[in-house]
């Protein structure tokens, strides 16, 4: 039974990570979009999500012969989705374009509804063939689907909605879609505007460039993106040119960021955006069910360290089996294993630890140390694809002790998140912004060693259920930051990781079990939904200073004509 007495939420997102084989999404954005619809399923909360049907999904990443990662796409299709019967369309480049709507609940998930433009009465059935696939026009025109679709597939479907949360960016033409359709009965863009920002929330999750995108305002124009709207309101939406994240806020009556360091960055980062809305910090959370072994929880509950061990144990052969089927390299369950997997992002240093190759090679080759590697490079992301050959590379280097595990994706995570010793986070700070990973791991009892980023400072106690490495330091010169960080990784790793490992057992185990203990309610999903009611979803905030603006824009438009 949905909860009538709470907001009802339409959740925008370009992907939703619901599990491996349902190959829509690309990485950290979709898995916490995933978890958090399936979050609502189990705790009773009225949200539904809104998203896209991708034919092609973010596509695989095979290595090479020559150790470099190489991008495949395949069509797929999902017979468990429901067809809803409705279609809605969409004007893009002068010509409709059919949005069809289906509806999977299949994970025990909040009801997600994908629009798909692969029908055979569209021209432009590319669309919605490939997550963040193309470039300028085809991320327009996959914008336009999930925003200005998304609020046209809830009408047709007779979906009131209370709330609608922007997941990023990506779903600003969602607000001028509801500008539209607030003027064309007749309201002023003042008014129009106004009434958006009190139904609109939005997420930021980066304070990387790239994934605060930006347009020119001729090519948003040219595929109709502007749903009506003048050059005038345009910019004072988004400026020119048209930065997806400075519109989200200034559409939205509240914002968040992921964790609170985050709250800081992002607030600083944006702050000389007038007229946005206040950005306050909701840390981000995992679904338990999904990625935790709850053998591992009732162990730590129950102060049974010997349990404790002996699952740990257990969830580290399973890995090492999982390993050898993969890759054909047996590692050893009784040797030190480091995992670290993500998107490989040159802000991210995957390869940080081999750069003090004079310490780390000893330690391979003596058998003292073991590492497993995952995570795709963007497509479009040559520095990154750089990285994954390198550690590629290190691992034929060294098949006994590395291993590269080629085209992540969640069933890997789940794999390396409960089987590795330590999880290992080096991002070069501030430019990580939450991390869910970690959390994931630290309720698997695998001790997180991590740079103080994203939501590690929020949960860690050094020594007790984890480490940190470096004291937050931060610098303009990258190679200033990365030789600081790289010391503070080996001090740490030989001084008090190893030896913790290898000569006092009995503190590792209970450091896991303070791992699990500190983390499990903290960073599950129902405390973030909480949060997300409770701060977003039921508070009525103000777009700063946007009636005053909107006025004034209205006369400017006034007076051109």
């Amino acid at each position: 039974m949905i909860n009538g007495n709470l907001p009802k939420v339409a959740y925008f997102c370009m992907e939703y990570g619901m599990e491996s084989s349902f190959k829509m999404y690309a990485g950290g954005l979709g898995i916490l979009a995933g978890d958090y619809l399936k979050g609502a399923y189990d705790h009773n909360y009225p949200i539904i999500g809104i998203g896209i049907k991708w034919k092609q999904g973010y596509g695989d990443q095979i290595i090479g012969k020559d150790n470099y990662p190489y991008d495949a796409y395949h069509n797929y299709e999902y017979k468990f989705l429901k067809d809803t019967g409705v279609k809605v369309k969409v004007r893009i480049r002068s010509r409709d374009v059919w949005c069809k709507v289906w509806l999977t609940d299949h994970f025990k998930n909040a009801p997600l509804y994908l629009l798909d433009t692969d029908l055979p009465e569209n021209e432009d059935t590319w669309i919605s063939g490939q997550l963040y696939g193309g470039f300028e026009e085809e991320r327009i025109a996959q914008e336009m689907v999930l925003g200005i679709g998304g609020v046209r597939a809830l009408r047709q479907l007779g979906i009131d909605v209370d709330v609608y949360h922007f997941n990023e960016g990506h779903a600003v033409f969602a607000g001028l879609e509801l500008i539209r359709e607030q003027m064309e009965q007749g309201v002023s863009f003042q008014k129009a505007l106004e009434h958006c920002c009190e139904r609109v929330v939005f997420t930021t999750h980066t304070p990387i460039l790239q994934g605060n995108e930006e347009h020119c305002l001729e090519p948003l124009f040219y595929m109709g993106a502007n749903n009506g709207l003048s050059h005038e309101q345009m910019v004072s939406i988004g400026g020119a040119p048209f930065n997806m994240t400075v519109a989200a806020l200034r559409l939205s009556r509240i914002a968040n960021a992921v964790a609170d360091l985050h709250r800081v960055t992002a607030n600083k980062m944006w702050a000389h955006i007038d007229r946005r809305a206040e950005i306050i910090g909701i840390t981000n959370a995992i679904h338990l069910p999904t990625w935790v072994d709850p053998n591992m929880i009732e162990a730590a509950q129950a102060n049974d360290l010997q349990r404790l061990w002996e699952q740990h144990q257990h969830n580290k052969r399973n890995l090492i089996e999982f390993v050898k089927e993969r890759n054909g390299v047996e590692l050893d369950p009784n040797v030190l294993l480091v995992g670290f997997a993500r998107r490989a992002a040159p802000y991210k240093r995957s390869d940080l630890i081999f750069r003090d190759e004079s310490t780390i090679k000893p330690l391979l080759e003596n058998g003292k140390i073991q590492f497993i590697f995952a995570g795709k490079a963007h497509p479009l992301d040559d520095v990154g694809k750089g990285i994954v050959a390198r550690l590629v590379k290190i691992s034929r280097q060294y098949p006994n002790a590395v291993v590269f595990l080629e085209n992540y994706d969640m069933k890997i995570a789940e794999m390396m998140t409960r089987g590795v010793d330590i999880w290992l986070n080096n991002p070069r700070r501030p430019l990580e912004a939450s991390g869910t990973s970690g959390m994931k791991a630290a309720m698997n009892g695998v001790l997180n060693c991590s740079i103080l980023d994203g939501w590690w400072p929020e949960a860690c106690q050094h020594g007790i259920n984890g480490w940190q490495f470096g004291d937050g330091f931060e610098s303009p010169n990258e190679w200033t930051q990365d030789e600081h960080d790289l010391k503070a990784l080996i001090k740490v790793l030989l001084n008090e990781v190893m030896p913790t490992y290898y000569r006092d057992q009995e503190k590792w185990v209970k450091m896991m079990q303070a791992s699990i203990l500190s983390t499990k309610d903290t960073f599950a999903v129902k405390r973030m939904l909480d949060e997300y009611y409770n701060k977003m979803y039921t508070k009525r905030g103000d777009c700063v200073e946007c009636p005053e603006r909107a006025a004034q824009i209205e006369e400017e438009v006034q007076r051109s004509r």
